[in-house]
């Protein structure tokens, strides 16, 4: 995946997909551009799979027509199944980051949580379901760009990969245990960037040396030692969940830890949840090139798991993306981008009250909601 080296102009999503390759050899009846604007607009609009588009495009057709000519109407779901199987997936992804680039403008200060989903009924390489890593602004609850797994591959290599694609100066990445690699925080400072890298038992020793510093921060009552200490308690619906965050922002060196790029602080967060009398306890550890106060860190740490909710569990909800079945090519990847640009979109929305799926809806049936939202005026 190219490397964006300046942020993009702000350009009109469609704009960002002109020049995209169309991968048929012959000509034909149906024109790429005339496919992309329907298949965003009727995912847009509720459909999750490509006979849905071809209907929805279908009684959509004259408002369609405003935009591009559709000479020869809108293709069958056969026609959009096989040309966005075809489709190159990476050229789709880099223009998609392109867009989002320019939504987003200047990331600094903005906190970007990076995890990984599976779309479970799809099938990609070789066979097995499609695998994407996905960047999401927590803050804005959008997705500023998605990687492929590659075939016999993991997290591990898809992550700088979307690092790469991404402009990331002043903004702060999270990332679970799988990225917890010294390869990928080296990435981040890189790119100007901050990291807060979940610490288990992937790096055994690593693990090991940040658990005893705590240890022994205990067992010396904490004396003489630089830390802070936040404190949170939640409860509604009959759970109390009570989270502790301790940051050690200076610590004995060692050299286990000092072969990882720029940490600066080390973290301890202890969890204690009560539901219906049962009591739970969890401890997790953190290393982060940041050097803030636990009341800060442990936000951030606690704002990461926003793309469960925020991105995953929308996408399976209010898309479908766990029941869907394309298993042809590159059309299981392209149309997860589909879904991600649609969710985009919606998330730009702030005046409409109503929740993703009935956004949708909305979309679908009242063409002045949808112009909005799209950036698009009818009658063009």
């Amino acid at each position: 995946m190219e490397v964006e080296t300046k942020a993009p102009e702000k350009k009109a999503l469609l704009e960002h997909f002109a020049d995209m390759e169309d991968p048929r050899t012959r000509q034909s009846m149906y024109d790429l551009q005339e496919l992309l604007l329907t298949a965003i607009c009727a995912v847009l609009c509720g459909a999750d799979g490509w006979a849905a588009v071809s209907l929805w495009g279908r009684a959509n057709l004259d408002w369609l027509q405003q935009f591009l000519p559709f000479g020869n109407g809108v293709a069958s779901h056969d026609t959009f199944g096989r040309v966005f199987a075809l489709l190159d997936a990476m050229q789709f992804e880099t223009r998609f980051i392109a867009w989002m680039s320019g939504v987003c403008g200047n990331l600094e200060g903005v906190q970007i949580a990076v995890d990984g989903k599976t779309a479970r009924r799809s099938k990609s390489d070789g066979g097995r379901a499609l695998h994407l890593v996905s960047a999401y602004a927590t803050a804005a609850g959008l997705t500023v760009g998605q990687v492929k797994t590659a075939q016999k591959s993991n997290e591990i290599t898809a992550i700088p990969e979307l690092l790469d694609a991404l402009l990331l100066k002043g903004c702060t990445v999270t990332i679970d245990a799988m990225g917890c690699q010294k390869a990928i925080a080296a990435k981040i400072i890189s790119k100007e960037a901050d990291y807060v890298l979940n610490v288990k038992n992937n790096q055994p020793t690593l693990a090991g040396v940040v658990e005893n510093v705590f240890e022994h921060a205990k067992e010396k009552a904490w004396e003489g030692i630089s830390f802070t200490r936040a404190k949170w308690v939640d409860g509604e619906h009959g759970r109390i969940e009570t989270r502790e965050c301790v940051v050690i922002h200076d610590w004995k060196q060692s050299p286990v830890i000092q072969g990882w790029p720029s940490v600066r602080s080390l973290v301890m967060i202890e969890s204690t949840r009560e539901i219906k009398g049962k009591v739970s306890f969890e401890r997790r550890y953190f290393i982060s090139s940041l050097n803030v106060e636990a009341s800060h860190m442990g936000k951030t740490i606690r704002d990461h798991w926003g793309v469960e909710n925020g991105l995953h569990w929308s996408l399976d909800i209010a898309f479908g993306e766990d029941q869907s079945r394309m298993r042809e090519g590159n059309a299981a990847e392209n149309f997860s981008i589909l879904r991600r640009i649609a969710l985009n979109l919606i998330r730009q929305d702030k005046t409409t009250k109503a929740g993703v799926k009935n956004r949708r809806l909305l979309a679908g049936w009242d063409e002045k909601y949808r112009e909005k939202i799209l950036g698009m005026q009818g009658g063009a």
